[in-house]
């Protein structure tokens, strides 16, 4: 087979350079979590939440009971061409305090510590959503007893 020369050569090559690019992965980071120097600074019974928040920064979440602990969540995701993003690592540094706020336990958790949680959303349907007075009105039509209009004597 010959070589390719002058501009279908290089319009070749371009195309080959565009396609293999597209098979590269694109690498998203996402949060943060302080390193193990960072985390040597927090003396475990004696550090208080605002300490720790002047130590190693603010958390990105906190406790929903009683601010029980303070969370920093680290991600990576990457994405392939068309499909959709995948997530590669996950860290999870937990700070649990006591009830006077003081530290209480360090923890580390990774991806493969997680699990499915399933939410359930508890809302009060209305019955008069999306009813017209007409519609109410033709709906009560045969829902009255005629007993209800007889006055006993």
């Amino acid at each position: 087979m010959p070589k390719p020369t002058g501009l279908r050569g290089v319009i070749i090559a371009a195309a080959m350079g565009i396609a293999l690019s597209a098979c590269a992965p694109i690498v998203r980071n996402h949060g943060y979590v302080p390193r193990e120097d960072e985390l040597a600074q927090i003396i475990v019974g004696a550090d208080s939440r605002d300490t720790v928040a002047e130590l190693i920064g603010p958390p990105g979440a906190s406790g929903l009971l009683n601010d029980s602990g303070y969370y920093y969540v680290a991600s990576s995701y990457q994405t392939f061409g068309p499909f959709a993003p995948k997530e590669t690592s996950r860290e999870v540094l937990a700070i649990y305090f006591d009830q006077d706020g003081i530290v209480r336990d360090i923890a580390r958790y990774g991806l493969e510590d997680g699990r499915v949680v399933v939410l359930s959303r508890r809302v009060t349907d209305s019955n008069v959503e999306d009813n017209t007075l007409i519609r109410q009105l033709l709906g009560s039509i045969g829902r009255f007893d005629a007993g209800q209009f007889l006055a006993p004597n």
